[in-house]
């Protein structure tokens, strides 16, 4: 009985050690933003987000900007309180904005 009962635990620990190796294997090499998906017809890099609360120069509800610093991407969204959902306010791709012109 106790040899069998050790049997069962030794078979659990290798069945739990290898699912623990495909969950994490995967991951184990990758730099943070470096992970790709399919969007669209193009790669995209996993995104790395911050957020941030701010005003316009229009005024009203406040804004949220949120970057996307893998992606270099910024969107504003504002709260519509008339019809509960968030609204985009804005877009723009930092990356193309800092090709751009150069100085004055």
């Amino acid at each position: 009985m106790q040899n069998s009962r050790r049997r069962q635990v030794a078979a659990l620990l290798i069945a739990n050690g290898l699912i623990a190796g495909f969950l994490i294997l995967p991951d184990a090499g990758a730099q943070p933003g470096t992970r790709t998906e399919r969007v669209g017809d193009k790669d995209r890099a996993r995104g790395d987000y911050t957020m941030v609360s701010g005003r316009t120069n229009q005024g009203g509800p406040s804004v949220v900007y949120i970057v996307d610093s893998s992606n270099q991407e910024l969107v504003a969204l504002r709260w519509d309180q008339t019809k509960k959902v968030m609204g985009g306010v804005g877009y723009r791709n930092l990356a193309a904005d800092s090709r751009g012109a150069k100085g004055r």
